[in-house]
């Protein structure tokens, strides 16, 4: 009912609560103090109680208000984060190869030189690895992309690490890498191109950071039901607390090598592993350095299979 102070609606129990006509708020009142708003002056104790509920209540929706407001701030703030990173990747990162790979075709195809055949390898070769690095950029782009939209779907079958590993280090320099793969390994339960694509971001990062001379290595041994690749580098190494935020896209630890990417390799790393239902961690190398250690699902009810890696892959 509408009264000159506003209306009045009964609910189950025997409560009402009066809503002002110029509010949005529903203020509940007591069996004890039911209110009959007939054009009557309300008691000056009532008036106190509709006062200390409505004071509560806007209280209330402020702080919801506040709360909404900070959410929507870091929703903004964070994505304006990520297009600033990627503006400085497609200004920096994507650039520089692009750069080179112009260099390089302009001076193949100028008149004025009589390029060497050595300098000719030398200048193809800059091609191929512009190419690369553009390759492996866009690539995680792509693939961030498709984590942050939850549009990977992975295609889990059994299969070995030795059918997988090996290709992860194509294009990784001669000598960087070696491989200790234990024998009698258990199949994994994995999506093979988001493995490749998991083991060639965790290689290629432990080898940037890789001091001349030393070798990543990649060892994998079976763990009760699952199976653990490591990827050890003997780098400046991360401390305890920066672990978890090397894994956060667009973070490069640090003094980055230069043309390092736009740090999303260990972040697109980690997704494949968990969309597999993994887990990637990183670990102290003892000695010096840093282990990431990628846990893997074994196949269930599968047999061991003795890893068929070439013997100089084990040297």
């Amino acid at each position: 009912a509408r009264t000159g102070d506003g209306v009045q609606a009964a609910v189950p129990g025997g409560r009402q609560f009066v809503r002002p006509d110029d509010g949005d708020v529903d203020m509940p009142v007591g069996d004890r103090r039911m209110l009959v708003l007939s054009g009557r002056v309300l008691p000056a104790e009532d008036r106190r109680v509709l006062a200390a509920f409505a004071a509560q209540t806007v209280g209330v929706l402020d702080r919801e208000r506040l709360v909404g407001e900070a959410a929507q701030a870091r929703e903004l703030a964070e994505g304006n984060r990520i297009r600033t990173a990627l503006l400085a990747a497609v200004s920096h990162d994507l650039r520089t190869p692009l750069a080179a790979i112009k260099a390089s075709v302009s001076s193949l195809r100028s008149d004025d030189v009589e390029w060497s055949a050595e300098d000719e390898a030398e200048l193809l070769r800059s091609i191929e690895e512009g190419a690369d690095k553009l390759d492996n950029l866009v690539g995680n782009l792509l693939d961030m992309s498709r984590l942050q939209t939850g549009t990977v779907a992975p295609l889990i079958r059994d299969i070995s690490l030795e059918e997988v590993v090996p290709k992860a280090l194509t294009g990784v320099p001669e000598g960087g890498v070696r491989l200790a793969i234990a024998e009698a390994l258990p199949l994994v339960a994995v999506d093979p191109g988001l493995l490749e694509r998991t083991v060639a971001n965790l290689v290629e990062n432990a080898v940037k950071y890789s001091p001349p001379g030393k070798k990543t290595l990649v060892k994998a041994s079976a763990l009760a039901d699952r199976v653990e690749v490591r990827i050890m580098d003997r780098g400046p190494g991360v401390p305890d607390s920066d672990k978890d935020r090397i894994f956060e896209p667009f973070q490069r630890y640090g003094d980055a090598p230069a043309g390092s990417g736009v740090g999303l390799g260990l972040a697109v790393a980690r997704g494949f592993a968990e969309a597999m239902g993994g887990s990637l961690e990183a670990e102290d190398t003892p000695g010096g350095g840093m282990t990431m250690v990628l846990t893997l699902r074994a196949a269930h009810g599968r047999a061991a299979r003795q890893a068929r890696l070439p013997a100089e892959a084990l040297t």
